[in-house]
């Protein structure tokens, strides 16, 4: 046991960190989500709701796409003699209830209080550069770069706006707006290509 004394503080450490790492997360959510008005019980409530929501995929549509077909063995180059016939499976879009509906019902709450032509200044930029860097993937959809949307809606909100609590009004409701705008809704003639 003696000679495990030095290790234990930093047992300690590893446990300890991610604690406090996610300690200062959840205390700076918290205040970001003060200024929009809410309570810290009505911001665990949102958290929770968002997480668990995260699993939860309402359907819009869906539809049978053909995909080319593939040789079923691992060769660098198709063989001529054989015919792939093309496979069909179902290509559904889905609404997230903890990525989507959440967020946007949240928007509409913070909407009344914030600096409207700002916020749809910075809508429309977050909305812009979603556009550019969204790509889509195959078996997916569209992905995107987890921290571009808000820091760019941050930026421009600290650009854009004063007061501490219409900063954080405009850069949550451009944040989540531009991205669903600029990253999905921009982007649904690319995703209803077959290779999505």
């Amino acid at each position: 046991m003696r000679m495990f004394g030095p290790l234990i503080p930093l047992l300690f450490s590893f446990i300890l960190l991610p604690l406090l790492v996610v300690l200062l997360h959840v205390q700076a959510v918290s205040l970001a989500f003060a200024n929009l008005g809410l309570t810290p019980t009505s911001v665990i409530v949102i958290f929770y709701l968002s997480l668990l929501g995260g699993f939860v995929n309402i359907p819009v549509s869906r539809r049978r796409i053909r995909v080319e077909g593939k040789p079923w063995l691992p060769l660098p180059f198709p063989i001529p003699l054989f015919y792939y016939p093309p496979r069909v499976r179902e290509q559904v879009l889905a609404v997230n209830v903890g990525g989507a509906v959440i967020p946007i019902l949240l928007s509409l709450y913070v909407l009344p209080n914030a600096p409207l032509a700002k916020v749809l200044l910075a809508t429309i930029a977050v909305s812009a550069v979603c556009f550019v860097i969204a790509r889509p993937k195959e078996g997916v959809g569209i992905t995107i770069p987890a921290l571009i949307p808000p820091v760019v809606a941050a930026l421009l909100a600290y650009l854009l706006v004063s007061d501490p609590a219409g900063r954080t009004a405009v850069a949550y409701v451009s944040g989540v707006m531009g991205t669903l705008i600029g990253a999905d809704l921009l982007n649904l003639p690319r995703i209803h290509r077959p290779s999505i």
